[in-house]
């Protein structure tokens, strides 16, 4: 018996198999990349929402408190607001705020800030508005 013409039984994976799953592997990568982006976006406009939410409550609570708006975001700390939050969509701290003339009650000696937003001019992948229009919902 020749031991060198004995036939192997042993099979293995063509190399157009292993390019075949390795292509799938990459397109479903893709895809879950794909997807984990939509939701850190999605998550960082909740956060927006609810940072400008409870900052411009805080603004309205200090108004009526104070009889007189807030001249800046640093007033509201630590009272009304543990801390001024970072904008989550630009991970800095660089809130717009806008200043009015209304007066929110008839007790209030004096203007200043009524609103703040984000400095950001990047447009929601999901609404299509600039972060910069985000108020009160």
């Amino acid at each position: 018996m020749d031991l060198g013409a004995a036939q192997s039984n042993e099979r293995g994976f063509t190399l157009l198999e292993l390019m075949l799953v390795a292509a799938i592997l990459l397109v479903l990568a893709a895809i879950a990349a794909g997807r984990f982006t939509l939701a850190e976006v999605r998550a960082r406009e909740a956060a927006l929402s609810q940072d400008v939410s409870e900052m411009n409550k805080a603004i309205q609570n200090y108004t009526l408190d104070k009889e007189a708006a807030p001249t800046s975001l640093d007033d509201l700390v630590p009272q009304y607001l543990g801390k001024i939050p970072a904008d989550p969509i630009t991970g800095k701290n660089d809130w717009v705020t806008e200043d009015c003339n209304d007066l929110l009650s008839a007790d209030q000696i004096s203007t200043g800030i009524c609103s703040v937003h984000s400095g950001s001019n990047d447009v929601s992948p999901f609404t299509n508005t600039p972060y910069s229009s985000w108020t009160t919902p």
